[in-house]
């Protein structure tokens, strides 16, 4: 969640007829062409729909991170993206390292191609990369999101376009339209999603580009276990079988396409580039950057702000670049800010407003206090889809033009099950505040004697330090390591 707050009316609202005027995609034969027809350059509109997304889609995502670092990214991702027959000059391309903490990667029209530092940490070498790269670029040139623009039902350039890897969404709708609302934006967007059969060109589509710039196809596969094994991390992290969406993926099959990507690559062997990847990589911040404030098991604190919180049992965070999400199986919420004009109740009542396109209206709004903070909250019943959900809205005074607030969604009679985490807010010390501290991606090499059991031990986790440590590193608890090989460790 970062210092600079906007309201939550600062949704992204570029037209999904955006989607419509896509390249056509690029055959296994080597030219461009598909069923639509060819189109050898990236069009006028393109440029300029991309042009105008490109700065809300940094906004919505954590910002672009510069430096070395996101130099090197960038040549990897020209490289792959001129592969695709949009176009044979790496300057029509704009590739963009995000600073966002989560597993995330996507094209749009115009040649603007997007990776998180979260994903690029999990890749081991250069040839993985590329395939992300090549995946989502294959999807603008596939057409994909003209073709699934039927099935959109987000006005978004973010839902009719991207393909979000992370975050905590509705799923299967059970808390209904209002949580929609309340859920549509930043790593929480409910996007349109692709079927199996365009994921599955995708894949292709990025294993041709890798092969045609020299890399090692198979990289698309490994990659892909990655991606799997993440998720189920996190999964386990969470203690939920709420798992965020698989990678570019509708069906929740990883097992099978890793091993249609496989058989799809050949046994023809590329380039990986391991160790320049590596050096590539070396540095990044991992997890959440401190200046958007920090998730550490269910606490939350934003030094900047000087503020804390904790969710409540069973629940868990996930820090986004606008709000923090708060997910477990019997409720969701999130926190965020708006605009305040120094009423705390017509704050409630605003972003009561904003969560339904029905206005809706708390029953009443309350004042209190909360650790010394002036607060104000409101609260009603609704019906959804699926029944009767209590809403509220819990809102506090943090400076004379600053407000922030909780807004939770559970079944009728269990709104009390977040109470705890209400009155946890709190104003931290500078003490406190300069204790906090980002976690860095540190490539080390193996020493004789190490194991990974004992590399583990040097992650900056004192839970599934061992988990972490494989799934970073693409290895399993049985894997050997040799003196001289390089690995990456998460450090403070």
């Amino acid at each position: 969640m970062p210092v600079n707050f906007r309201s939550r009316a600062a949704i992204l609202t570029v037209s999904a007829a955006a989607a419509v005027i896509l390249p056509a995609c690029a055959g296994q034969n080597g030219n461009p062409a598909s069923a639509q027809g060819a189109i050898q350059s990236i069009s006028a509109a393109d440029r300029k729909q991309g042009a105008e997304a490109h700065p809300q889609l940094l906004q919505e995502f954590g910002g672009a991170m510069t430096g070395t670092q996101a130099t090197y990214v960038q040549n990897v991702g020209k490289t792959i993206a001129v592969q695709s027959g949009l176009s044979n000059a790496k300057g029509d391309f704009t590739v963009t390292l995000l600073n966002s903490p989560v597993n995330n990667a996507f094209a749009i029209p115009g040649g603007y191609v997007y990776v998180t530092r979260q994903l690029a940490a999990l890749m081991n070498n250069e040839a993985e990369l590329a395939g992300v790269l090549g995946h989502e670029v294959g999807h603008v040139a596939a057409r994909h999101a003209a073709k699934r623009q039927s099935a959109a039902t987000r006005n978004s350039i973010i839902g009719a376009l991207g393909t979000l890897l992370s975050g905590a969404i509705l799923g299967n709708n059970a808390l209904g339209q209002i949580g929609q609302k309340i859920f549509s934006t930043g790593s929480q967007l409910l996007t349109l999603k692709y079927s199996r059969g365009q994921e599955t060109e995708a894949d292709n589509l990025g294993i041709t580009y890798l092969q045609r710039a020299g890399y090692d196809p198979r990289a698309m596969s490994s990659v892909l276990q990655s991606l799997a094994n993440q998720n189920a991390l996190d999964a386990s992290i969470k203690g939920t079988t709420n798992q965020v969406p698989e990678w570019a993926s509708t069906h929740p099959d990883p097992a099978s396409r890793v091993r249609a990507a496989l058989t799809r690559a050949g046994t023809k062997p590329g380039k990986t580039n391991r160790d320049v990847f590596l050096a590539g990589v070396n540095g990044l911040t991992y997890g959440d950057d401190p200046a958007q404030g920090i998730v550490d098991g269910s606490n939350f604190t934003h030094p900047a702000f000087r503020m804390a919180f904790q969710a409540p049992n069973g629940f868990y965070l996930v820090n986004g670049t606008r709000a923090v999400s708060i997910s477990g199986q019997s409720g969701k919420g999130e926190f965020s800010t708006a605009a305040y004009g120094g009423d705390l109740s017509a704050y409630v009542n605003t972003v009561f407003a904003g969560l339904s396109d029905q206005q809706m209206r708390p029953d009443s709004v309350q004042t209190t206090t909360v650790n010394g903070i002036k607060a104000a909250y409101g609260a009603t019943r609704a019906t959804s889809g699926s029944g009767q959900v209590d809403v509220v809205v819990f809102a506090y005074e943090w400076a004379p033009n600053q407000a922030f607030h909780f807004a939770t969604i559970s079944q009728a009679g269990q709104a009390s099950q977040f109470d705890t985490m209400f009155r946890s807010i709190r104003r931290i010390s500078a003490t406190e505040a300069s204790a906090v501290r980002p976690r860095k991606l540190s490539v080390v090499t193996v020493k004789a004697g190490d194991t990974v059991q004992t590399m583990a031990k040097r992650m900056a986790y004192t839970d599934k330090a061992l988990e972490r440590f494989l799934v970073l590193n693409g290895l399993t608890a049985s894997s050997k390591l040799a003196a001289g090989q390089k690995v990456k460790i998460v450090i403070y």
